[in-house]
């Protein structure tokens, strides 16, 4: 869906800014069908005001025409003339005016909600065109409620603007006319001040609101981030023991939100009373003058009635315009956080004339590459080496060598701040981002499944694919035997980030779905070092299928994974330390040598401990099964 052009052209900060960004969706410039529903909204508007005038009119020429009191107008024909017909014109224009609206309000809906939807949307999309460091350094709970109510926002502030507004301004404008014509400049003068200062104190007392709005959301965006993080995090909580401590924090954060809460309502009381004390002075005077005229002779009763019907008529529009500057005004301070989003610039942006990565082999070759998070702590200094098509490379090095910072560089997560990565020879920096990631395959460490069925989690690989396929992949990835054993098989729910699968069963579907993308070149990036040995030798089986024939980076902790690979890099402080096979590297006896020996000590300790384990089992079982012998027997 395209997103309207030049849509931000003034600051967000101002409530008249956002409600000019928020224009082009109201008035969208491709869609001919809306605007034109959004002309016959404003006509029904407007015949609904002028219809509104003939209320309290028929109101007055009724209570003439039973008080005998005055003359009902001569051009009103003899049968609509009768006081009992009058009553009945009376109502049946209320409902005219009724109906008015409804179809007013029934035509713009679409409009609203495709206001709703199309920001909705180019939100969703600016979230995944931001950076992986915007990310990280974002809370997902935080940033969810911030586009949560700014979409309901969207739609308080278009319906208010178009809806209530206007009919709020024309319904004004014409009480004006029609007082300065039928009575005395006068009465416009008192309801114009009575208008004005209604604005201005609705103005001043929203404003104030305002601020306790935003304390209250702060606080309520803190909870809904603690809320969500801990639930995110259920097992590392029940781990430590530490619900109450959880349920502190979160208390704490909706105790601030309660405090603001009460003082958004109390405030809401003295703005409604102010309001209503000054409709009150207001209507008191216009009445007093007109029961003067009255005793005067110079008004009829229904002259005073039609005053009284006309100023309650109107306070109900006053009554919107401090209802719609307040919710306009909070809606505005929802959809800020909103627009701000949206200002967010992307840090890895398509070069210009960028074109697509064209795959011939597959070689990858990084060139003095350097790279830091922070200026501060640099994390990749000049490593260079190359993949060629077709074989294996694996990064190994201590923690925080720059390992799975070389993974996140060639998927172009973040640009380089010197030299350059190539596939095929083409620097990945002028190619799209779409097709480079096309041709990548990944395997990660951490493997995160949507919360749908299996089948979805491996047709992620490629969205087209057939059960077949799925089926297939699930096969090669050593998972298709254990899926079609579960009750529901393919259709089996995984839960929140796969929590209902075990490790090795998330990183087959892992592995599995990207067999189904079939990529020409393969990231493995610590893909077993979370598993235990029997299950990361299983899983490593699966991988080495994966990896036959394509060009493969393997990012390493546990060397035992990597033995057969074509050359082994060492990182140490984002250098290359030491690179060759497994043997060459074991016989430099560096860095590389002293890291196996170490992992093949705690990998021997591992299986030790394990064997002994099944021994102390067998002897339980075997003295449970033997009969022990009595003394004497």
């Amino acid at each position: 869906m395209p997103a309207p052009q030049n849509s931000k052209t003034v600051s967000s900060d101002s409530m008249f800014g956002t409600l000019a960004n928020l224009w082009p969706y109201m008035w969208p410039a491709a869609r001919a069908d809306l605007k034109m529903r959004v002309v016959w909204a404003t006509l029904f508007l407007v015949a609904a005001k002028i219809v509104l005038l003939l209320v309290p009119y028929s109101f007055k020429w009724a209570t003439d025409a039973l008080s005998g009191d005055g003359a009902v107008p001569g051009w009103l024909p003899p049968a609509l003339a009768a006081p009992l017909m009058l009553v009945v014109a009376y109502n049946v224009v209320r409902v005219v005016q009724m109906g008015f609206n409804q179809l007013r309000d029934a035509l713009f809906a679409s409009v609203g909600q495709h206001a709703v939807r199309q920001l909705a949307h180019r939100t969703f999309v600016h979230m995944h065109k931001l950076s992986l460091r915007f990310h990280l350094e974002r809370r997902t709970g935080g940033l969810s409620r911030v586009i949560e109510r700014g979409v309901k926002g969207i739609e308080t502030v278009v319906r208010f603007t178009i809806l209530n507004t206007l009919p709020t301004i024309l319904e004004f404008a014409l009480t004006a006319v029609v007082f300065a014509v039928a009575y005395s400049l006068v009465y416009v003068a008192v309801i114009a001040a009575t208008v004005a200062i209604y604005i201005w104190y609705s103005v001043w007392a929203t404003d104030w609101r305002i601020g306790i709005r935003k304390q209250m959301n702060e606080s309520d965006t803190d909870a809904n981030t603690k809320a969500i993080d801990s639930l995110l995090n259920y097992e590392t909580v029940k781990y430590f023991n530490n619900e109450a401590m959880e349920a502190e924090r979160f208390d704490r954060s909706m105790a601030r939100y309660e405090a603001a809460a009460t003082r958004n309502w109390t405030s809401l009381g003295w703005l409604n009373f102010g309001q209503g004390v000054i409709l009150g002075v207001g209507m008191a005077v216009c009445m007093a003058l007109s029961a003067l005229e009255v005793q005067a002779g110079t008004q009829s009763i229904g002259d005073f009635v039609f005053i009284n019907a006309m100023l309650i008529q109107l306070s109900i529009p006053l009554n919107f315009i401090g209802m719609l500057y307040r919710e306009i005004r909070q809606g505005v301070a929802d959809i800020e956080a909103m627009f701000d989003l949206l200002d967010v610039p992307a840090e890895v942006k398509d070069a210009e004339g960028a074109t697509p990565l064209a795959i011939k082999a597959g070689t990858v070759r990084f060139e003095d590459v350097h790279f830091s998070y922070d200026p501060d702590r640099r994390i990749l200094k000049g490593v260079s080496f190359e993949v060629p098509a077709g074989r294996t490379v694996a990064i190994v090095g201590p923690s925080g060598a720059g390992k799975s910072t070389i993974s996140r560089l060639l998927f172009r997560f973040y640009d380089l701040q010197g030299g350059r990565i190539e596939i095929d020879g083409q620097d990945i920096s002028q190619v799209t981002q779409e097709s480079l990631r096309r041709v990548i395959g990944m395997v990660p460490q951490d493997t995160v499944l949507f919360n749908d069925t299996i089948a979805y989690n491996i047709r992620y690989g490629r969205p087209g694919a057939t059960d077949a396929e799925v089926r297939e992949a699930a096969r090669l990835a050593q998972i298709g035997d254990f899926v079609e054993r579960l009750p529901q098989g393919y259709g089996t729910m995984v839960g929140e980030r796969g929590l209902k699968l075990s490790g090795g069963e998330k990183q087959r579907v892992a592995i599995a779905r990207t067999i189904l993308k079939a990529p020409p070149i393969l990231v493995l990036d610590e893909a077993t070092s979370a598993l235990d040995t029997h299950t990361e030798r299983e899983i490593q089986a699966a991988l080495d299928l994966v990896s036959r024939g394509r060009t493969t980076l393997v990012i390493a902790h546990r060397l035992s994974t990597v033995i057969s690979a074509d050359e082994i890099i060492v990182l140490r402080d984002g250098r290359i330390a030491e690179r060759g096979t497994h043997r060459e590297l074991l016989a430099a006896n560096g860095l590389y040598r002293s890291m196996w020996d170490r992992q093949r000590e705690a990998t021997e300790a591992e299986e030790k401990l394990r064997a002994a384990r099944e021994d102390d089992a067998d002897g339980v079982l075997v003295r449970r099964r033997t009969p022990e012998v009595q003394p004497g027997e």
